[in-house]
């Protein structure tokens, strides 16, 4: 983050009077959803600090792609710029066309933080484990809806594509354009279970309106220490993180990178936040454009990996 902040400093030409104007935000997701909540709070705490607001523009669709094209078309000034998620990634080898390249038209700014799933059935479900639910896809093959707040082609959908990979079961994919959607669908029972983010999902958890089988992480989440991941609960060596970040179009001076990069790291280390992103799950990650654009590199490569052997792409 210094060096982001001498960078900016450097180049008073563009970096100092940036921004002149309204930055507007693009979130590839609708309002409600894991990624708008983390999104939404980081623009209100960059504001603060600004002398311009950080607008926020939902466009959902598509898995994201809808808005990623949108910034990638958009001028190189700083003004427009992506919030978006590991679904930039997974869009390079899922669609077979797509109208922009990830490393090639965009800037990388940050990665802002990562993330787990978490696997939620209601209470109502016969599901009370990991093993019970797979058990009872077992014997409903392809009668199982699980939802994805992304739509198709997004984190959520990889995330239960793989899950259904490795469990040796299949599930229906119904996309969902926001996490709420998918959620009201599995309260009402039109979906039987839902992989969906922990920040969207644990206020209805703690409610006891959802029942929480298994987080998608490595480690249990600290915001759910009674429940286990989904790799100790039956899916030996399923593991999912879900990352958020910013990039801006291709050609944005690297000032002006540097100066959006300098602040997003600033708000999501900032100690006042600790609190807000531990209760939603999130954990701040705040990096460098460089370090960035090595993630992106490394998730392409994995996630292109996932998409062949699921079998499933999208034109």
């Amino acid at each position: 983050m210094a060096a982001s902040l001498l960078v900016a400093a450097s180049s008073p030409a563009q970096g100092a009077q940036y921004p002149s104007r309204p930055v507007r935000m693009i979130i590839g997701i609708g309002p409600g959803s894991s990624m708008d909540i983390v999104g939404r709070l980081l623009a209100q705490k960059a504001t603060e600090s600004w002398p311009q607001t950080i607008v926020e523009d939902n466009r959902a669709g598509a898995g994201g792609n809808i808005a990623a094209d949108l910034v990638a078309k958009a001028p190189p000034d700083g003004h427009t710029i992506l919030f978006c998620a590991s679904s930039l990634a997974i869009a390079q080898t899922f669609y077979r066309k797509l109208p922009y390249n990830a490393l090639r038209d965009f800037e990388p700014v940050s990665q802002l933080s990562a993330r787990n799933n978490v696997l939620v059935v209601t209470p109502g479900s016969p599901a009370n484990s990991v093993k019970e639910l797979i058990a009872i896809a077992k014997a409903k093959p392809g009668q199982l809806g699980y939802g994805s707040g992304g739509g198709t082609g997004s984190s959520d959908h990889l995330a239960g594509e793989l899950f259904a990979m490795m469990a040796g079961i299949k599930l229906l994919h119904v996309p969902y354009k926001s996490g709420p959607q998918a959620q009201a669908d599995l309260l009402s029972g039109q979906l039987q279970l839902y992989l969906g983010g922990l920040p969207v999902n644990l206020p209805m958890i703690k409610a006891g309106k959802l029942k929480a089988l298994g987080t998608s992480g490595l480690k249990r989440s600290p915001a759910l220490p009674n429940v286990p991941t989904i790799a100790e609960a039956g899916v030996p060596g399923f593991e999912v993180s879900v990352w958020y970040g910013l990039v801006a179009p291709r050609g944005t001076p690297k000032e002006v990178v540097a100066k959006i990069s300098a602040t997003a790291a600033r708000v999501m280390r900032s100690p006042e936040l600790a609190g807000s992103w531990a209760a939603q799950g999130v954990d701040p990650v705040g990096s460098t454009p460089a370090e960035f654009r090595r993630l992106l590199v490394a998730e392409i490569d994995k996630w292109g990996k996932v998409v062949k052997a699921a079998g499933v792409s999208s034109d």
